[in-house]
């Protein structure tokens, strides 16, 4: 199966999530809109006439007319959510981009390192920043990602949709430790930048992530302006009713 068929993403800039969508895309070399979604003040026709379950990013939209804010979707076009799930059929509609190994063993090796993802990094990453758990559970979750890679290169060989599902959020943590954002002390995001990003624990993380940045498909994806702005968005709400909170609800930063 090859794509011919219009590509309509929903995304939001600070989420991790559609970024990983939006690098298999660029990857693959495909044409596609993106519809960005405010997090903060989500319009009510996202949930209803779109994803209509959850009202989640990304959410994909496969076939059907161009699309417009507040459009419904059309009857012959396939709505897909979850990130992951969104990455695996971007490699099904562009066989010839190569997105996931054709070895069965580098197959199943890719497929093992994203789905450890949202259960170790990303928890780690948002109970840090933004839920007051402690530096050690960000940690763990790198050292399982630093762990699972090999000593050069990408997550399974060649570059594919595993290093997709990691680099966003990785992305966001370097930013977010380097510019002191989040609900953490001062101290502990600079004592965290120190050690991810200065210390030689992590330097085959770092390699990795360099790695990834060199790509076209990065520099075409990452808007690290707009990502601060909206978490710092994020952040001044939540201070203007609790000053001194250290934690932020999920209903004012939930993953998409």
């Amino acid at each position: 199966m090859s794509e011919s068929k219009r590509i309509t993403l929903y995304a939001a800039p600070e989420s991790p999530y559609p970024h990983r969508v939006r690098l298999a895309l660029e990857e693959a070399k495909a044409n596609y809109d993106v519809i960005w979604i405010d997090l903060v003040d989500k319009p009510e026709w996202y949930a209803q006439k779109v994803n209509t379950e959850g009202g989640k990013v990304p959410y994909l939209v496969y076939g059907g007319p161009k699309l417009e804010p507040g459009d419904a979707l059309s009857g012959d076009a396939v709505g897909i959510p979850e990130s992951l799930v969104i990455l695996e059929f971007i490699a099904d509609i562009f066989p010839d981009a190569h997105l996931l190994p054709a070895d069965p063993t580098l197959r199943a090796r890719a497929r093992l390192f994203y789905s450890s993802l949202d259960a170790g990094l990303s928890k780690g990453f948002v109970g840090f920043l933004f839920m007051g758990m402690p530096l050690k559970d960000l940690l763990a979750g790198l050292d399982d990602i630093q762990g699972r890679l090999p000593p050069t290169g990408f997550a399974a060989g060649e570059w594919s949709i595993a290093d997709a599902a990691a680099l966003p959020t990785l992305l966001r943590l370097q930013l977010a430790l380097k510019d002191g954002i989040g609900l953490c002390k001062p101290e502990d995001l600079k004592e965290a930048y120190e050690v991810v990003f200065e210390s030689p624990k992590y330097a085959r993380l770092r390699q990795y992530i360099d790695d990834n940045v060199a790509r076209p498909n990065v520099a075409r994806s990452w808007d690290p302006a707009a990502t601060k702005a909206k978490f710092e968005q994020r952040i001044k709400i939540f201070r203007a009713m609790d000053p001194t909170a250290t934690r932020i609800p999920a209903h004012i930063y939930s993953q998409p």
